[in-house]
């Protein structure tokens, strides 16, 4: 038996690099030994990101892309397929899930620099696949064929129609009708189930190998890669396999209880993962008392409400830039930050003190986005949207001439 399966791996590893691969992205791939709790988040993001496609697949297999039927279909999975209310609700949890470890991730990276020379790439890869999954979450959020799901859609895209000269055009073109309609539903579905998560997956193809070529970074920020053992072995790592494995498995043990809690006991969690008004029809008539996208999205949305539509501020366009820009500012943080320095740990309490203001700043927004707007909410909406900006600007001011404290050679690790 043996030798049938060594025989066999043999074959295999002359047509295709299958032990190769074990040892270069595994077993013979050195990370450092000092991760601590924020490098769960990565893996589980992939444990999630598996959820999403296995789910909806077999949600697929059921739902009908028709406006006339869409709704009922959903109500058809969650009330007569074996076990359709689980792979609904597994699904529906897992996309606010997937925010919550991405969002955490990201804020790991700024907290020990990952984005910094040489991991830009990384980082750049990073922000596309955070891109993809915002337009990924937009996609599916039409599907239900709820009131919130079509009035939030037609709010959402007639954001486009504010771009100057072919706005109109643009939405017509998104919705590929006049109003949300059967055609944008069907479009919708095409997209959020091939194309999008092809895009998807191809994109986490490619953040893994861009980490896995210039390296992993560490709480330390420093790299291990400078001092190797006679072998050519970074004296400060350990291979990935079994060590990070086994760490990973514990992490992703504990998430899905959390994960399992949420979706046998708290599957809208009270509003923020499923709306109330998306259990009713779309009706075409009757508009919501109070439009806002979910959670994962109001603090862009927020921003975007910030702004004052004023001609002489281009009306509803300024604050469609903002919102863009809030999103693609994040791009441009490896050269933003000009500090030598990656870790928070050894940064200044400059650098300290604008990262809270940020985050501050960022869960503020997230709050306001899911309010009604008055004024005295737009007026701390502006003020939370100056300290998101304002921290890339400070960023850029402080991180050239930083002091920092001094920067271990190697890494610490108790």
């Amino acid at each position: 038996m043996g030798n049938l399966l060594a025989n066999t791996l043999n074959w295999v590893d002359e047509r295709f690099p299958l032990t190769k691969m074990w040892r270069e992205h595994l077993s013979e791939y050195y990370a450092p030994k000092n991760f601590n709790f924020w490098y769960y988040f990565g893996s589980l993001a992939l444990l999630v990101l598996v959820n999403q496609i296995v789910t909806g697949i077999f949600l697929t297999m059921n739902y009908k892309p028709d406006a006339g039927l869409a709704f009922a279909s959903v109500e058809y999975i969650m009330r007569d397929v074996e076990w359709g209310w689980l792979i609904r609700y597994l699904h529906s949890t897992g996309a606010s899930a997937f925010f919550v470890v991405v969002y955490l991730h990201m804020f790991r990276a700024m907290l020990y620099g990952s984005y910094k020379k040489p991991r830009e790439l990384i980082w750049i890869f990073g922000m596309l696949i955070y891109l993809t999954l915002m337009a990924e979450a937009f996609l599916g959020y039409l599907l239900p064929w709820g009131q919130m799901s079509y009035w939030g859609a037609q709010v959402i895209i007639s954001l486009f129609g504010a771009v100057p000269f072919i706005g109109e055009e643009l939405a017509l073109w998104i919705r590929g009708d006049y109003v949300v309609s059967d055609i944008t539903l069907n479009r919708f579905f095409a997209l959020h189930v091939i194309a999008i998560p092809l895009a998807l997956v191809g994109l986490v193809a490619a953040h893994i190998l861009a980490l896995h070529e210039v390296g992993s970074n560490n709480p330390d920020g420093v790299e291990i890669k400078k001092h190797k053992d006679a072998n050519g072995i970074p004296l400060d790592g350990i291979p990935f396999h079994p060590y990070y494995t086994v760490k990973d498995i514990f992490g992703a043990s504990v998430f899905l209880v959390i994960f399992a809690i949420i979706v046998f006991y708290f599957p809208e969690m009270y509003i923020f993962f499923l709306e109330p008004a998306n259990f009713i029809p779309a009706n075409p008539i009757q508009t919501p008392e109070h439009i806002a996208p979910l959670w994962y999205f109001t603090p862009f949305y927020a921003i975007l409400r910030a702004v004052p539509s004023y001609p002489w501020l281009m009306g509803k366009f300024a604050g469609v830039l903002a919102m863009g820009a809030a999103v693609m500012v994040l791009f441009f943080l490896p050269w933003i930050d000009r500090s030598p320095v990656r870790s928070i740990r050894y940064r200044s309490n400059a650098f300290k003190a604008w990262l809270t203001i940020f985050i501050v700043s960022f869960i503020g927004l997230g709050i306001l986005g899911m309010l009604p707007a008055d004024p005295i909410k737009q007026k701390l909406s502006q003020l939370l949207s100056i300290g998101y900006f304002g921290f890339f600007i400070a960023l850029y001011i402080i991180s050239k001439n930083e002091r920092c404290k001094a920067v271990p050679d190697r890494v610490t690790w108790k």
